[in-house]
């Protein structure tokens, strides 16, 4: 259930309501409001007096759900690019699985910014499947995404790995990405509560639609309105490509969550032959963004070589998708 309370309830009244239901409290659109268990179906009439309006869910599925909220979430990233809500964007977030030096990453900016695509993606801490692969620059790759930021004017999007690094991720960033097999992480999660970045939560390739969106509550509920949902492929009986992007998914989150939603066809592929066409069919469901990933030089990758476009390729991707989101009442920002 979610309780939102009147205007006029302070904020140690609120804490105190909290306490008294077992709830978490947080501060949205203006007002105090309360967020018990899914399992309490009616008002306790001793808060009456102090509400403005409750709805009772069905499931967990609560702050992110179109039953509480039928708008879609607007996120306005820090160089003023906004997708989700009536914008009509669709954001292409492009570049490198990871850092690798300062000319490669540059180049990537530079790419982006000829493209007038508005953010970079790229890995410092990678959470890679073999211990013996590249496993990231740390805090030295942060330090290059920020410089790019800072000469290029691009939104910077990075994966955090574990809670350990979380207040690099925090300081040098401006999308937190949270990976895959990182979903579960309640120190990751509960601490991206707690900040005001935009954060991406990609769902895991084993996850049920309802275990991810629940994933999602537990930032919304620390306080942080800015999630987007990234569908990226799920594990099937398929051996042929890395995984099986869900976008019958896709349309289950666009009809029941409040969520903006970005597809990643790059990790659901496995393969760059197959990414641009991945793209435009995603790009035809009208969804929020795109996460693509593009290195100058794919053959010498250190990490997920195989699915990375490279720079003419995107170019010619980038091109062929702003006719796709026209089509739809998008536009590719």
């Amino acid at each position: 259930m979610i309780i939102e309370l009147k205007s006029s309830v302070s904020e140690a009244r609120a804490q105190e309501l909290a306490q008294q239901a077992k709830a978490f409290c947080i501060h949205y659109d203006g007002r105090w409001t309360l967020i018990t268990s899914s399992s309490l179906k009616a008002l306790d009439p001793s808060f009456e007096s102090e509400t403005e309006r409750f709805t009772v869910l069905a499931d967990d599925i609560q702050l992110a759900s179109r039953v509480w909220k039928k708008e879609t979430r607007t996120i306005t990233l820090p160089n003023g690019i906004a997708l989700g809500g009536s914008t009509g964007n669709t954001i292409l977030i492009g570049g490198p699985c990871s850092v690798e030096s300062e000319e490669q990453i540059e180049q990537s900016a530079q790419l982006m910014v000829e493209l007038g695509v508005s953010t970079l993606r790229a890995g410092a801490y990678k959470p890679r499947t073999s211990p013996y692969t590249f496993q990231g620059m740390g805090l030295d790759g942060l330090k290059l995404l920020a410089k790019m930021r800072e000469k290029y004017g691009l939104n910077v999007i990075t994966e955090v790995r574990d809670a350990t690094h979380i207040e690099e991720i925090i300081e040098h960033s401006d999308i937190i990405q949270i990976g895959a097999k990182s979903m579960y992480d309640h120190g990751i999660l509960k601490r991206c509560g707690k900040t005001q970045k935009p954060v991406l939560l990609k769902r895991g390739f084993g996850t049920t639609l309802q275990e991810f969106v629940q994933c999602a509550e537990f930032i919304l509920s620390g306080g942080n309105p800015n999630v987007i949902l990234c569908e990226r492929g799920l594990r099937t009986f398929e051996t042929k490509t890395r995984f099986t992007l869900d976008l019958c998914g896709a349309a289950w989150m666009k009809e029941y969550t409040n969520l903006p939603i970005i597809l990643d066809p790059s990790h659901a592929i496995g393969y760059a032959y197959g990414v641009p066409d991945l793209a435009r069919a995603c790009c035809a469901m009208g969804v929020d963004g795109l996460l693509i990933e593009v290195h100058p030089n794919p053959k010498v990758a250190k990490s997920d070589a195989s699915q990375q476009l490279n720079h003419d390729e995107f170019r010619a991707l980038a091109g062929s998708l702003k006719a796709v989101a026209q089509a739809v009442g998008k536009r590719i920002a």
